[in-house]
């Protein structure tokens, strides 16, 4: 099987900055370096961007930590309708930056353009969201003073933005950020940086004055990032990325006393249950698995199946996978793309092969797809079992593994949901969680017991700017999106006043 590849440089690439952003201004890396960016789906260099050092991340930073009071005392209104105008801008060059996002990272032109609308809203949310920030006014109990709480922007904020949602995990974090009143400095994942510096020159368009964003490109993250969290400068930091990276920032934090937002890992359960509408599950199956080519932490891990649906459900599955159409996203008709990087392919593959060497049977794909690009096929295993790497560790690729669970002869025993929860939660993640199941009863207790931040209830998306997104266990710390979104960068004071008789 060979993947379709459109060889074509998007013409919207050629207008983006490629050099760092700071202070407002376009300027090279200290050093003069610069490293590609490539095209996953052809191996293509699509643009040479700017490569920074220490220095360059200690420009930023003080650049931030200077704008800091100024953009602080700027009224609600004003940021409000700045990401307000950057949200109506995103939407009109709704094609163009999708354009560039499938370039730099693959996924099919259509899931661009979702993510578009999608990380617009965060923008509109956010602008709706910083003309609210509220407090609070009472008395003591004893009538002696006055209790005023008020809510103050954090300070300046580290944002590090993962490569799987370019558009939306950038929007997600600076739109908080800015109707809270904060600076920032930004590093954008290296594999698609493109994104993230046009999303730069849309803010500065919408009226975001120089120095509140400021944006680190870099093949050097640990020197950049290190740099930052050892300042004593930046008050919070915020990162979207894998569960070891989250780890050491926390340890860095923790020399500071620096707030913290972690969206982490996941190991998404999907639980089937007996009396699930089979249609309906491998509909949620279908976008939790393979939106954005399984490449997102949202994406379903392990597939558990009740004996007595599995053969209906695996043999429905299957045939919609194995119908996908792959290739290079930007050509037409294109459902699911290339992983990001041959690393990616790689440990796709391993994890393949592991799961078929302890006994799983693979029902389609199961063999990474010649070049160019870096292609692997919708798979579906069976039989998988608990013993498989795949089991205890995050996918991140096209790869459903199916596995059993519950009595085929008695479908509606009630051991089998003990014995999924446990199943289910048999894992250091936590993130989402999705069932299906047709009874009341069944879904709130599934709901209750399954230890995840999220919980999809006969649905394959969570995803959405007006609910808190995030996770628990080694998934993360805070709350991104929804009301709560912008507390993460907002520190709350108690101002006691005597009461004078």
């Amino acid at each position: 099987m060979t993947a379709i590849a459109t060889h074509q440089v998007p013409d919207a690439i050629s207008s983006i900055h490629t050099d760092l952003f700071i202070d407002g201004e376009w300027i090279p890396a200290a050093a003069g370096d610069r490293f590609d960016v490539l095209n996953p789906a052809t191996g293509e260099v699509l643009a040479r961007v700017a490569d920074a050092d220490a220095s360059d991340a200690r420009r930023a930073l003080e650049t931030a930590a200077a704008h800091q009071a100024e953009w602080a005392a700027t009224s609600p209104r004003g940021r409000s309708e700045i990401l307000y105008r950057a949200y109506q801008l995103i939407m009109d060059r709704a094609d163009e930056i999708a354009s560039v996002m499938t370039a730099e990272m693959g996924k099919p032109l259509a899931e661009a353009k979702g993510e578009v609308a999608y990380g617009a809203e965060f923008f509109r949310w956010f602008a709706e969201e910083a003309v609210r920030i509220g407090g609070d006014h009472t008395t003591t109990g004893d009538g002696g003073h006055r209790i005023v709480v008020s809510r103050q922007p954090v300070g300046p904020c580290i944002l590090i933005t993962p490569w799987n949602f370019p558009l939306a995990m950038g929007t997600r974090k600076i739109g908080p950020a800015v109707a809270a009143g904060c600076t920032m400095v930004l590093k954008p994942a290296e594999l698609t940086p493109l994104t993230t510096l046009l999303l730069a020159d849309i803010l500065v368009e919408a009226g975001l004055p120089a120095g509140v964003l400021n944006v680190v490109t870099t093949t050097n993250p640990s020197t950049v990032v290190t740099e930052w969290m050892d300042s004593g400068v930046a008050r919070k930091v915020s990162f979207t990325g894998s569960t070891e990276v989250g780890k050491t920032l926390l340890r860095q934090a923790a020399g500071t006393v620096m707030r913290t937002s972690m969206e982490l890992g996941g190991n998404a359960p999907f639980i089937v249950c007996a009396d699930a509408d089979i249609a309906r599950a491998v509909d949620g199956l279908m976008l939790a698995k393979m939106r954005n080519t399984g490449q997102a932490c949202t994406a379903a891990n392990r597939v558990f199946v009740h004996r007595s649906v599995i053969d209906e459900f695996t043999e429905a599955f299957t045939a919609k996978m194995a119908a996908l159409k792959v290739g290079d996203g930007a050509a037409e008709g294109t459902q699911v793309g290339p992983l990001v990087e041959p690393k990616a392919v790689a440990k796709v593959s391993s994890l393949v092969d592991d799961a078929v060497s302890k006994g799983a049977t693979v029902a389609c794909g199961g063999q990474a797809i010649e070049g160019p690009g870096y292609f692997y096929p919708p798979t579906v295993l069976t039989g998988v079992g608990l013993d498989a790497d795949l089991v205890r560790n995050e996918i991140f690729g096209p790869v459903a593994a199916i596995i059993p669970f519950g009595d085929a002869d008695n479908p509606l025993d009630p051991a089998a949901d003990d014995e999924v929860i446990s199943l289910a939660n048999d894992t250091a993640w936590g993130l989402v969680a999705y069932f299906f199941s047709q009874d009341v009863d069944r879904c709130a207790r599934l709901s209750a017991a399954l230890e995840a931040g999220m919980v999809g209830v006969n649905t394959g998306i969570v995803s959405n700017p007006a609910a808190p997104f995030g996770g628990v266990k080694e998934s993360g710390l805070g709350r991104e999106g929804g009301r709560v979104g912008i507390e993460e960068f907002l520190d709350m004071k108690y101002t006691a006043t005597p009461i004078r008789r």
